[in-house]
């Protein structure tokens, strides 16, 4: 996969469609991908949202259609993971300090204590992830939020994910073991990216 020096992805296969409002920093390291659905329902109400002052995204965004669109340099950080879940607690190597401070339910507490580790001690975060957005809506909306399921990845989804990330993997170094879907890595609703596939 080509990169050019802005942190753009050359190739015929994906749009550019930059959100300068979403990029929040230089990424000088990328660990990891976290891959994500975006709770709306086309590419264009999320390239939309892209464009307020305040907003979060992800670097890439794959509409239903397969279609590819970059809305991030890959050498600047995007807020799109969030707080972040033990790693330790997910791979059974936590130790019993860890463990003492886990049995209470304090995301905020627990993120804390993540940011402080090093790579690969803590899940990927918005410091050293690139995130993917997938066009896909949690249903239905008359329910709460948790109480939502996410629409099924489409095919012609899944193909571009899989070539996408293995082009990012193979030019950044990162590893298959370091992409995660978003529910791995923080506390969000279980079934995002549930039906992702990239390997």
């Amino acid at each position: 996969m080509n990169i050019d020096s802005q942190g753009r992805v050359q190739d015929p296969r994906v749009r550019l469609a930059i959100s300068p409002n979403i990029e929040r920093g230089p990424m000088t390291l990328v660990r990891g991908i976290v891959v994500h659905q975006t709770d709306s329902p086309t590419a264009t109400s999320t390239l939309n949202s892209y464009r307020s002052p305040d907003a979060k995204g992800a670097h890439f965004l794959i509409d239903r259609d397969g279609t590819i669109y970059q809305t991030a340099s890959i050498l600047k950080m995007t807020w799109h993971v969030g707080p972040l879940r033990a790693r330790c607690l997910a791979e059974h190597r936590c130790a019993p300090t860890e463990l003492q401070a886990l049995r209470r339910f304090d995301p905020k507490g627990e993120h804390e204590r993540e940011r402080e580790k090093a790579h690969p001690d803590r899940y990927p975060s918005n410091q050293d992830a690139i995130g993917i957005e997938i066009v896909g809506q949690a249903l239905p909306k008359d329910v709460p939020p948790e109480e939502r399921v996410y629409e099924p990845v489409t095919a012609a989804q899944n193909a571009s994910l899989k070539w996408l990330i293995s082009g990012l993997s193979v030019s950044l170094g990162v590893a298959l073991t370091e992409v995660f879907r978003h529910p791995v890595v923080s506390r969000k609703n279980p079934t995002e990216a549930q039906t992702a596939v990239w390997e």
